[in-house]
């Protein structure tokens, strides 16, 4: 009797312990290949200069889809019908992107952030009504710091899809002033004058140079356009201090900056 059932277990029990160490082997096989692929992955996006985050996020992606394909191939492998389980889970997939519509729009928007780089932390930028510079660049929302120090949450969904002004982009910058003076005022004097503060300004640049023209005949005044190029960090030290000067001499100098006025014609009877 024993030996009829060592006759009959012996070869399922052989049968069972060969395909146990293939499934083994086959599961050491995968890991390593699912490694293999990830330094691939991670060192391709290291030589592009994507953003660290994208490189984290990308990576944790592939890992979890590929351990699901791995999962999915020895259950197979141990004779686990895996088509009910692979519809059940597409379904379930469907279900979960329909409820999470804007969560899921946030996400995209976040992955084209990091990746497109329109901004980075610390960064000025203007958008969805709101300014300030970036603090935070998340997933689903980045965190602007406004100038009276407020947190400003935009969803990326929203962020991605709008317009963006980056005003720390570049090296420099434009400051475009202008001043109105009135109509009997010397014009030649106050171009001088104006010229005068931004030559001695050091921080103005002198390439490009700056630009002091008569821009329009106003209602109240002769318009006066003031624009010089600085350096971004100093835009509005810049702005405040020319400003400043510009009211002051013009007054030292007896030439009038102009109150909005209209002058009235009557007509006698």
């Amino acid at each position: 009797m024993e030996k009829i059932l060592l006759e009959e277990l012996g070869p399922k029990l052989l049968s069972g312990g060969m395909s146990l160490l293939w499934s083994l082997a086959f599961l050491f096989i995968g890991l390593k290949l699912i490694n293999f692929l990830r330094k691939l992955l991670r060192g391709a996006l290291d030589r592009s200069n994507v953003d660290t985050g994208v490189v984290q996020f990308l990576d944790a992606l592939v890992k979890i889809a590929a351990y699901a394909v791995l999962i999915l191939a020895l259950m197979a492998r141990f004779g686990i019908q895996t088509t009910s389980f692979i519809t059940l889970l597409g379904s379930a997939g469907v279900a979960i992107g329909l409820s999470l519509q804007g969560s899921l729009a946030n996400f995209a928007g976040g992955i084209l952030i990091l990746m497109l780089k329109p901004f980075v932390v610390g960064d000025y930028i203007s958008a969805c009504g709101c300014e300030g510079t970036v603090a935070e660049i998340s997933l689903f929302a980045t965190t602007l710091h406004s100038a009276d120090n407020r947190n400003v949450v935009l969803p990326n969904g929203t962020l991605s899809n709008s317009n963006i002004t980056n005003f720390s982009a570049n090296e420099t910058r434009r400051v475009d002033m202008s001043v109105d003076v009135a109509y009997n005022s010397d014009l030649k004097r106050a171009r001088q004058i104006i010229e005068g503060i931004l030559n001695q300004n050091e921080k103005i640049l002198d390439d490009p140079s700056y630009v002091v023209a008569v821009n329009e005949l106003g209602d109240s005044g002769i318009t006066i356009l003031i624009r010089p190029w600085v350096k971004t960090e100093d835009y509005w030290t810049v702005r405040w201090s020319v400003l400043e000067q510009v009211h002051d001499r013009l007054n030292e100098e007896g030439i009038e900056i102009p109150f909005p006025q209209v002058t009235v014609h009557m007509e006698n009877e």
